[in-house]
Order: C-alpha cells, then sequence, then structure tokens
C-alpha cells in the first residue's frame, strides 16, 4: 500500500490536476477548426470543473479552505501548450490519441490516490472520478474507432 498522506494534501493535488486538464482542453478547443472538435474539447473541459467541484466539496467537508490558486480557473490563453506537447501541425486523429493518452494518465493517477486516501468517502469520490477519466478515455477511442473505418 502507498504512503498515507492527509486527504487534503491528495484532494489539493487532484484540483490541480483538474485545473490543468481543464486549460489543456480549453487550449485545445482554441486550436482546432473543426466546430465539432471544439465542442468536444469544450465540453470535457467543462467535465473538469465538474470534477474540480467535487474535488473541492471533500475539502470543505474535511473542514479545510480551497487554496486561493486553485479556486477559479483563469483564461485557457494563459495555458501554455509547447510544441513538444501539441504539435501545431497535429491534425485530429493526433488529438484523440492524446486524448487517450493524457485520460489514460488521469485515470492511473487516481487510482493511484485511492491507495493515500483513509476516509471511505473520500475514496468513493476519487474513484468516481477515475471512472468517469476511464468514460472520457472511451469517448476518445470510439471516435478514434470511427475514423479509422472511415478511411
Amino acid at each position: 500500500m502507498g504512503k498515507i498522506v492527509p486527504d487534503t494534501e491528495v484532494f489539493e493535488l487532484a484540483i490541480s490536476r483538474e485545473v490543468e486538464a481543464y486549460h489543456f482542453y480549453m487550449a485545445l478547443a482554441e486550436r482546432v477548426d473543426s466546430p465539432r472538435m471544439r465542442k468536444v474539447f469544450e465540453n470535457l473541459a467543462q467535465e473538469e470543473l465538474e470534477h474540480k467541484a467535487k474535488l473541492e466539496l471533500e475539502v470543505l467537508k474535511l473542514g479545510q479552505t480551497i487554496p486561493l490558486n486553485q479556486q477559479m480557473p483563469g483564461p485557457s490563453k494563459n495555458y501554455i501548450i509547447s510544441d513538444t506537447d501539441v504539435p501545431l501541425d497535429m491534425d485530429y486523429t493526433d488529438m484523440l490519441l492524446l486524448g487517450i493518452e493524457k485520460e489514460k494518465a488521469s485515470f492511473r493517477t487516481y487510482v493511484n490516490l485511492l491507495a493515500t486516501v483513509q476516509d471511505q468517502q473520500s475514496r468513493e469520490v476519487l474513484l468516481a472520478i477515475a471512472e468517469e477519466e476511464v468514460k472520457h478515455k472511451l469517448r476518445f477511442e470510439l471516435e478514434y474507432d470511427a475514423l479509422s473505418k472511415k478511411r
């Protein structure tokens, strides 16, 4: 079993990851030409904010406050995506593959955090968000499969 850390630290880490995911998806939305793809990324960004809200509620239940730097995500234009993360010439297929990898990493993060949380209710919240991250990954995989069949 992993190292036990205070649940608030676990939630603060998870909140920061959700803020980062929000900015990432909004930045991708701003870079795509397809209105359909833009909407997909904007919807994912919104779902990441919903995860953030669930995590913040758990922090509040533990009697803690939300750090100011994690309360509200700023404009995604302030989020820099380096060309090594998302090349300017990245096409739709590549964005889907990147989304699959990002969501797989998010799922693993939540599974790893589960081992560090003591409170059962907190564990259930982390597990529920892990399941939602898997659904995001599946959404990308289904879209990728559908695109592959068209070729």
